[in-house]
């Protein structure tokens, strides 16, 4: 009896090309208000867990020196850093539920081969951005040492939590994003637009672009961390057009 009701319900349930505005605007609503408690409940953890993400954020400019102390300037500013900081972990804890609403709001409008296509490129984006994230954070002492090195000996540094945290998360996300070279390339030559042999008849080029991006998108501008981001997204461009060619086979 349960089955031929559940049965019932799919028949009648209307297709995504059928739902009015209206109903499309309810389905968008209801997605965002699960988007916004996830985040909220997981920001409260991330407020409650602060002492030890900033011991794990910090843990990179400890290695570089033995007081790593962090000195704030205002009354409102150990307040302001705990709050951000509850904010940009909330992001990372709530992003699997994040990503599922937004999937689910998706992907009634696409097709079995499209979902497919989907699922695959939506885990190798997650994967790739979480890779690139991991060599951020290991380069991370290299780029600090080489910072606190180039203005020379009678330099003592004091450094500002807010800047220090906005640095992190920056290189973080720079890296996490430019990570996604390999998953674009390959997209656009699953969609005709360019070919594994146009690619590859690009290479030169390719490698001059590639070392003036990373140069400038680089937010540190140290050395070690240009050459940890020029070199991957080199092999990804050889990676793609190798996985181009089995693709389209």
């Amino acid at each position: 009896m349960a089955l031929s009701l559940k049965l019932r319900a799919r028949r009648t349930r209307p297709s995504p090309q059928a739902m009015t505005l209206v109903e499309h605007l309810t389905e968008l609503r209801r997605r965002l208000v699960v988007m916004v408690v996830a985040f909220a409940v997981a920001a409260t953890v991330c407020f409650a867990f602060y002492p030890h993400i900033l011991s794990f954020l910090k843990s990179p400019y400890c290695r570089v020196t033995h007081d790593c102390a962090l000195y704030i300037t205002g009354p409102l500013d150990g307040l302001s850093l705990r709050v951000e900081i509850a904010g940009y972990g909330g992001l990372v804890l709530a992003s699997p539920v994040l990503l599922w609403e937004l999937w689910r709001f998706v992907t009634p409008g696409l097709h079995a081969h499209e979902k497919r296509y989907a699922v695959s490129f939506v885990a190798c984006a997650v994967a790739f951005f979480c890779a690139g994230g991991v060599v951020a954070y290991l380069i991370f002492p290299h780029a600090l040492q080489w910072l606190g090195s180039i203005g020379g000996p009678s330099l003592h540094q004091i450094y500002d939590p807010d800047r220090y945290l906005t640095l992190v998360v920056a290189l973080i996300v720079v890296f996490g994003l430019t990570f996604e070279f390999p998953v674009l390339l390959v997209g656009l030559q699953l969609s005709g637009v360019v070919s594994p042999a146009r690619l590859s008849s690009w290479r030169r080029w390719a490698i001059v672009g590639i070392t003036i991006f990373s140069a400038v998108i680089t937010p540190s501008g140290d050395p070690f961390s240009m050459l940890a981001l020029a070199v991957p997204l080199y092999v990804f461009y050889e990676l793609s057009i190798l996985v181009g060619k089995l693709l389209r086979r």
